[in-house]
Parts: C-alpha cells; sequence; structure tokens
C-alpha cells in the first residue's frame, strides 16, 4: 500500500513539473516577444532594470529549470536532484515574500521615481514631436485611455491625438480626462487583493512541492536508491 502511495506521488510529481515547464517555455516565450517589441521600459529609465519584459523573461527560465530538475528527479528518483528541486522552491518562496514585503514598504518611493521619470519623458515629448518619447506616450494613452501624467493639461497646448476620445481634429474635440499614472496606480490598487492571494496560493503550491519531494527524497533514501539512474 505504501509502495503504490510513493509510486502515486513519483507520477503526480512528474506530471505537475512537466506542465509547469509547458508554463514555463510559454511565460518565456512571452518575455522575449516583449522584449523584441516596443520598449516601454525609456518611459521610466530608473526602473528599466525590472521592467515587465524582463521579469517574464528571468521567471521563465527560472520556471523552466527548477521544473526540470524537479521531474527529472523524480522521475529517475535521484536524491540529489530531489534536494536541489527541494532548496530551489524554497529559495524561490523566499525570494517572492521579500519581493512582496519590498514592494509594499517602498511603495511611496518607487511611485515618486515613476512619476519623476515620466514628467522628465514627457518634457522630451512636447520638445520633439518626432522623437521615441511621443511614439512610446501615444502607445501608452492609446492602450491605457489616459493623458498624460495627471490629465490632459500636462501637455499644454501641444496635446497629441492619442490623448482624443474620438478625433483632435474637432472643434469640440473631447479628451480622456484621467492622467496614466493614476489609471495605473488604481488598477494596482483594485487588484491588490488578487495580487496577495496570487503569492499566497503560489506559495502553497510551493510548499507543496517541498512536501512531496522531500517524502520522495525520504523514501529513497531508506531504499537506498539514492543516486540510481
Amino acid at each position: 500500500m505504501a509502495h503504490s502511495c510513493l509510486k502515486c506521488l513519483k507520477y503526480t510529481m512528474c506530471v505537475a513539473n512537466l506542465l509547469c515547464f509547458i508554463c514555463g517555455v510559454s511565460v518565456l516565450g512571452l518575455g522575449a516577444y516583449m522584449i523584441g517589441g516596443s520598449d516601454l521600459s525609456a518611459l521610466t529609465p530608473s526602473l528599466a532594470n525590472i521592467s515587465i519584459a524582463k521579469i517574464l523573461l528571468i521567471s521563465g527560465i527560472i520556471i523552466t529549470c527548477v521544473s526540470f530538475l524537479g521531474f527529472l528527479g523524480a522521475l529517475k528518483e535521484n536524491r540529489c536532484l530531489l534536494l536541489s528541486f527541494f532548496l530551489m522552491l524554497f529559495l524561490m518562496m523566499l525570494l517572492e515574500l521579500t519581493a512582496a514585503c519590498l514592494l509594499l514598504v517602498y511603495e511611496g518611493q518607487i511611485i515618486k521615481r515613476v512619476t519623476t521619470d515620466l514628467e522628465k519623458g514627457l518634457d522630451e515629448a512636447k520638445a520633439n514631436s518626432t522623437n521615441s518619447k511621443q511614439s512610446d506616450w501615444n502607445l501608452v494613452q492609446e492602450t491605457l485611455h489616459c493623458c498624460g501624467i495627471k490629465n490632459v493639461s500636462d501637455w499644454g497646448n501641444n496635446v497629441p491625438e492619442s490623448c482624443c476620445i474620438s478625433s483632435c481634429k474637432t472643434i469640440n474635440a473631447t479628451y480622456w480626462q484621467t492622467g496614466c499614472l493614476s489609471k495605473v496606480t488604481n488598477f494596482f490598487e483594485k487588484n491588490f487583493l488578487t495580487i496577495g492571494v496570487s503569492v499566497i496560493v503560489l506559495c502553497m503550491i510551493e510548499v507543496l512541492g517541498m512536501c512531496f519531494a522531500m517524502t520522495l527524497f525520504c523514501h529513497i533514501s531508506r531504499t537506498g536508491l539514492g543516486y540510481k539512474f
């Protein structure tokens, strides 16, 4: 009975890690696609090193490597690989919790840096309507349905067409009244609970994976098959 349960645990780990590997490859591909596309990190150079595309790319690489390690360790019943899988999951969980705490503690400073970068980028875009900053602003405003940093007055007399709800060529042109900064902050505030729950669920999955790995590790140690390939 115990042998059957452990065999079931082994193949459950294999299937779960295979699914995680596929998800990791998908995330990796999405990150590579976003890096190859428009680089909106130019609007916030202070946070250029933590752009969404780079985060997805790094996350995809980590998920792919860790899940492959867990899959191979469970399939081959190798103690060394299972222990490495356990330690990497533990480190990932610590990093996720640390990142979440840092975001909560330094939220105000991050918003100040983003605002400063956006103000500099907006000044450059107003000074030269043909530069890349103008194109980045147009993409953001068309996507988020916003205008400027706080409102349309940030653009002065040089309001781009991406701020217009319908068409700027008409006499009674109407603009998006909400600023892009408030749009982004409101999105994160509304989804704060969802993000928190997602982090907790992810940590629970990682704890479950560590429990499975350690259970299989202990069984292999008792049977003396620790380095079987």
